[in-house]
């Protein structure tokens, strides 16, 4: 069976931005190697730091990226409220969308995610030991 991933909002970011290792996730998810989670509230981070005041993007070219990734990943509604990530609140909706997805692993650069390890049985992984696990 395909494992399904979740990738955290800066895998994507990194990917379009940088290439490198998230874009090789990027692509193994294109070639049907793997299987993409996501939720709601991880295409609105997306979409909110591409149009942000760091990266610029224009509001319409951050909606046409949201709009690919949500092309090719799942969109699952998280059912549970996490509160696990206190230093990053925002990094719960990661673990949220996991849950609900029922998740293989996680894919994050967060250093607060990372530093869980596995989060109810869910690995925590970096794009380069994802990557070397594929």
């Amino acid at each position: 069976m395909t494992p399904l991933l979740v990738l955290d909002s800066n895998v994507y970011i990194s990917a379009v931005l940088f290439g490198g290792k998230p874009r090789r996730i990027i692509e193994a998810a294109l070639a049907g190697r793997i299987r993409l989670a996501t939720s709601a509230p991880i295409l609105e981070e997306i979409e909110s730091v591409l149009s942000g005041k760091k990266f610029k993007f224009h509001e319409t070219a951050a909606r046409e990226i949201v709009n690919e990734i949500s092309s090719l990943a799942e969109i699952f509604e998280p059912v549970e409220k996490i509160s696990r990530i206190k230093e990053d609140p925002a990094d719960n909706r990661i673990l949220e969308c996991a849950l609900a997805a029922g998740a293989a692993a996680i894919v994050s650069g967060d250093s607060h995610l990372l530093s869980l390890g596995v989060f109810r049985s869910i690995p925590i992984l970096n794009p380069a030991d994802c990557l070397e696990k594929l």
